[in-house]
């Protein structure tokens, strides 16, 4: 086996051990649906599997169908996900078993595989590229769906480095253009391309995501309560739903509590903030006279290089996410404290840009320039337009494998349940470009 077959391998089973992980559960905690907006966790483990059937041995390998009378139930658009509980779901044992089944053709097609070939579905891999980050993006919504289940014991945790001074709040990322997306990452998907220019002016960002003692701040300063941080649209969403603090956050004896994976703990004042969706964000920075970066200005200040004039793969060049670089692959259940990778930081000089939360920008979820949608429009082209918010950089659940530079994530403005937060931004005034 090849040098790239024998990492594909080693990446699906890096997301299978995961999977399997998560789902080492109850069955009773398996088949129940712990959120209206979240699918059980039995529907997501045998939706991987249905996702690598249709892909890579249908598709890629041309083989007959296993279990083609699943493919409905298991197609994430055939059914809302309020609406999975009710479906003749596969019990958990039979849907082991049948992604077991997948797995093992899966591993006999890519051992036939000739990954030099033009066509584009297989060439460098990417249909199996295509499979493992999509598994691993469901592990991080397993995981979400296991924090709002509310439990404990059923998440693992773990050491994470310490922080440091923060030493400067914000990094200037002078004027000029830059090359945003790609047209070169084999396995990036089709919203990250085709790469192209883009001229920003000076701006300030700020060097670590917001902690979660800045945000209390807000809090504690009634920006819950004040409608002139808010849009219009979050603060209708902030008074019909009474959202008072953070998602998972309470007050109790004048100080600040979270339930993080079923556990009371004390909310730490260095981590960065997460389970507060697009509408908080956009608060915060208004409150704190800042604003959230554009999706181009979070992108040009993680990965561009002006010395060398290109862009990185991630902040802190091409070589692949290391332990020392940034807190990803669920190395600990929570954020690490801001300060604790400076060997992950970026040319202009940000830190933790790649892992620790997804971060919110300003922008709509919309096409580069000549975007073309492969190998499937529900991918990516469904979802473009001004209902969707963009998100950057992945999370301490994201796998290393399913996030980049370039990588774009997104959600609707009011979702919470992501381990999402931010980092603000201002433009340069003329003195300081």
């Amino acid at each position: 086996m090849s040098g790239l077959k024998e990492r594909i391998a080693a990446e699906l089973e890096a997301g299978r051990a995961r999977s399997l992980a998560y789902t080492d559960v109850d069955d009773e905690v398996l088949v129940r649906q712990h959120s209206p907006i979240m699918s059980p966790l039995v529907w997501d483990l045998a939706h991987v599997g249905n996702y690598e059937e249709l892909w890579v041995l249908r598709e890629a390998g041309g083989l007959t169908p296993l279990r083609p009378e699943i493919d409905e139930m298991y197609d994430a658009f055939a059914h809302p996900r309020g609406e999975r509980p009710a479906l003749p779901l596969l019990h958990p044992d039979e849907a082991r078993a049948y992604i077991a089944g997948v797995r093992g053709r899966v591993l006999d097609v890519l051992d036939a595989a000739d990954l030099s070939r033009p066509d584009p579905l297989c060439s460098q891999g990417l249909v199996f590229g295509l499979v493992m980050q999509h598994e691993h993006q469901h592990d991080e919504t397993m995981l979400a769906t296991l924090q709002l289940c509310g439990l404990p014991g059923l998440v693992r945790d773990g050491d994470l480095p310490a922080g440091r001074p923060a030493g400067a709040a914000e990094v200037l990322v002078p004027a000029g253009p830059f090359i945003a997306g790609t047209g070169t990452l084999p396995w990036a998907y089709d919203n990250e391309r085709p790469a192209h220019r883009v001229d920003l002016p000076a701006y300030w960002i700020d060097r670590f995501p917001v902690t979660c003692g800045a945000y209390a701040a807000f809090l504690d300063d009634g920006g819950y309560e004040d409608p002139r941080w808010w849009s219009p649209g979050g603060w209708e969403w902030r008074v019909r739903r009474e959202v008072r603090a953070p998602l998972f956050w309470t007050r109790e004896a004048g100080a600040w509590w979270r339930t993080r994976f079923g556990r009371p703990e004390p909310v730490p004042a260095e981590e960065p903030v997460q389970h507060v969706s697009w509408f908080e964000a956009d608060a915060y920075a208004r409150w704190a006279g800042r604003r959230l970066p554009t999706e181009a200005e979070w992108e040009k200040a993680c990965g561009w290089d002006p010395r060398a004039g290109r862009a990185r793969a991630y902040p802190w060049g091409d070589a692949e996410p290391g332990p020392r670089h940034a807190n990803l692959g669920h190395r600990a259940s929570r954020p690490a404290p801001v300060g604790a990778f400076p060997s992950g930081a970026s040319p202009c000089g940000a830190e933790q840009m790649i892992g620790e939360v997804w971060e919110w920008t300003s922008s709509c979820f919309l096409p580069y320039p000549g975007f073309r949608a492969f190998p499937y429009r529900q991918y990516s082209e469904v979802f473009f337009g001004d209902h969707y918010r963009v998100l950057r950089g992945g999370s301490w659940a994201t796998h290393p494998s399913a996030v980049r530079t370039t990588f774009r994530n997104w959600d609707l403005p009011h979702r919470r349940q992501i381990f999402a937060g931010l980092r603000c931004a201002r433009p340069a005034a003329p003195g300081e470009a």
